[in-house]
């Protein structure tokens, strides 16, 4: 039996956040158990560069899995939309967390007097901030008119270039902001509707060795199984496709009643054509699901959509 449980996390405030949430849960389980956080940087850290030039597969997640392949860390907690859907042997997601908010907001700079509840009431020509490949599609098909400026850095630095004037608004995820205490800083939220959220957006993954028993069982414990059945779809839906967490590909699923709904979406970089399908069935089939309905996007034509980028 381990005397101590080693956490391995980004450094950013965010991902700090996630961890030690973890962390304090973990201690709740088992009180007599010490657990520490590391900090490793990854890839998508240390380089300023688009996401889409980096090569957006796993740039926010492979230090992390090399780290728990050679045994320096127990645990690795991460954004689920940044964990590929195919893991490296030898690992395994021991815990999907209870998901918050999973849909996009709308960020407008401190001292505008805009009032705005959807992206449709964006001021003519209007600059917004995104490095998701996936946000720009859905925008564009929306709003050809505004400029897509990229926008790297966390959430700290990204809302100070908003406020100094270099963007109209920001595109990101409302739970980061909700996680980090800037609720308030959200102008809109975005509907469904208008853009599909990244596959797993709001929930937390915990990564383990797939032969640490111990480690898996305890971690086990913090699944929350909607919102664990709801991403095996998503997952499913994007790892069928052949995607990565860069590309337009987006996904959304809810448990309603005794059916598990999937929203799934492809679509051309530029908006100019979007593949958008919906399924249902018994949660328990949930992988199926998304399997079925990639299926389906690419009987319409998403391969022929995800080849030319």
């Amino acid at each position: 039996m381990k005397s101590e449980l080693i956490i391995g996390s980004r450094g950013s405030k965010l991902a700090l956040w996630q961890a030690n949430h973890i962390k304090a849960r973990l201690t709740q389980l088992r009180p007599d158990l010490a657990t520490r956080v590391d900090i490793i940087k990854t890839t998508g850290d240390v380089r300023s560069d688009p996401l889409s030039l980096i090569g957006g597969q796993g740039v926010f997640t492979k230090e992390l899995e090399e780290s728990l392949l050679k045994g320096q860390i127990d645990l690795a907690v991460h954004s689920l939309k940044d964990l590929p859907t195919i893991l490296p042997d030898d690992l395994a997601i021991a815990a999907i967390g209870e998901r918050e908010d999973p849909r996009d907001a709308l960020i407008l700079p401190v001292n505008s007097r805009l009032a705005i509840n959807s992206l449709k009431a964006l001021p003519d020509q209007a600059v917004v901030g995104t490095s998701s490949q996936r946000r720009v599609a859905q925008l564009k098909a929306i709003r050809r008119d505004v400029t897509i400026k990229d926008v790297r850095g966390n959430v700290d630095t990204r809302l100070r270039k908003l406020d100094e004037g270099q963007y109209d608004a920001l595109i990101l995820a409302a739970a980061g902001l909700t996680r980090l205490g800037l609720k308030n800083r959200i102008s809109c939220y975005i509907s469904t509707d208008e853009i599909l959220p990244a596959v797993g957006q709001g929930a937390l993954g915990i990564e383990t060795r797939a032969q640490d028993q111990f480690t898996r069982e305890l971690v086990g414990q913090l699944t929350h199984r909607p919102t664990e059945l709801a991403c095996l779809a998503e997952r499913s839906l994007l790892r069928n496709l052949g995607g990565g967490c860069q590309l337009p590909i987006a996904a959304h699923a809810t448990i309603d009643g005794p059916h598990l709904v999937l929203e799934g979406l492809v679509a051309m970089p530029d908006g100019s054509r979007i593949l958008r399908e919906q399924i249902s069935g018994n949660p328990a089939r949930a992988e199926e699901l998304g399997r079925d309905l990639a299926m389906l996007l690419t009987v319409q034509g998403a391969q022929s959509i995800l080849k030319t980028q």
